[in-house]
């Protein structure tokens, strides 16, 4: 909080500055839920630094969280055959911002991530992150990059702190740090955002400019995981771009996915 000294924060959460300062140096071994309540009002922490203060404090008093590892670039067939039935760009993506799976429509719309657009290839995930600091064409295809340059890093944040020991993630901040000052910046601020429901802005390649809006939702049998789903306003432009998106999935993209994407069962 610019401007509030420590010993301010620690007397308006009603706590001693000795034991504040060993809460900030990562000591927080036996610390209730009122004190970081405490702690969270005097910061007037909105609702996802409220979030992030209680990821963080479990993963310093938690042992490492072990999850079952999956193979990059695939999801449980269930999962895959979900996607596979929405009729709009629908996809997962890990804790590191991995577009790890899917449908026609969703590689599609982000043909751009890949190095060859016109057959982007599921077997070999790309990432959003590195995408929006490293790649040029990111700048065209996101009108409001700033925003999702932002959205990107604080959401990585976000992630980062519900797993202090997520070695993919640490790796990525630790790349990105080191290639982009941008991305740099952007990560010392430690902001963070939860990231549910709202309308986003692209320009694609093939067919111009898109207005969606998106509803995401963690997938509970598979931690770190997060699907996404587009949606837009029928007869909208968009609507008719993502039309004209579809069919040319259907023309160009299918036969390269259909021989790509692992579908067992």
């Amino acid at each position: 909080m610019p401007g509030l000294r420590r010993q301010e924060v620690a007397t308006l959460a009603g706590l001693s500055v000795d034991y504040y300062t060993q809460l900030e140096r990562g000591k927080a071994a036996g610390v209730s839920e009122s004190v970081l309540d405490a702690i969270a009002r005097a910061l007037q922490l909105d609702e996802a630094e409220r979030s992030h203060l209680a990821d963080l404090h479990r993963s310093v008093t938690t042992s490492p969280q072990r999850a079952r590892p999956r193979r990059a670039g695939t999801v449980r067939p269930l999962v895959q055959r979900l996607l596979d039935a929405m009729s709009v760009p629908a996809f997962v993506r890990n804790a590191r911002q991995d577009l790890v799976a899917a449908n026609a429509l969703g590689y599609a719309f982000y043909a751009p991530l890949f190095p060859d657009p016109a057959q982007p290839d599921p077997g070999r995930p790309v990432n959003f992150v590195r995408f929006c600091f490293l790649d040029p064409a990111a700048r065209a295809f996101y009108p409001d990059w700033d925003t999702m340059a932002d959205t990107s890093v604080n959401l990585l944040r976000t992630d980062a702190g519900r797993d202090a020991y997520d070695r993919g993630v640490s790796d990525l901040v630790g790349e990105q740090s080191t290639r982009s000052e941008e991305f740099r910046v952007r990560w010392a601020r430690h902001n963070v955002r939860l990231h549910h429901t709202g309308v986003k802005r692209f320009h694609h390649p093939v067919v111009g400019d898109l207005e969606v809006g998106y509803e995401t939702m963690p997938l509970p049998a598979d931690p770190g995981l997060v699907l996404t789903i587009y949606g837009l306003e029928p007869a909208s432009p968009s609507a008719d771009a993502l039309a004209l998106l579809a069919s040319w999935s259907a023309t160009t993209l299918g036969a390269r996915l259909d021989d790509a994407v692992d579908r067992p069962g």
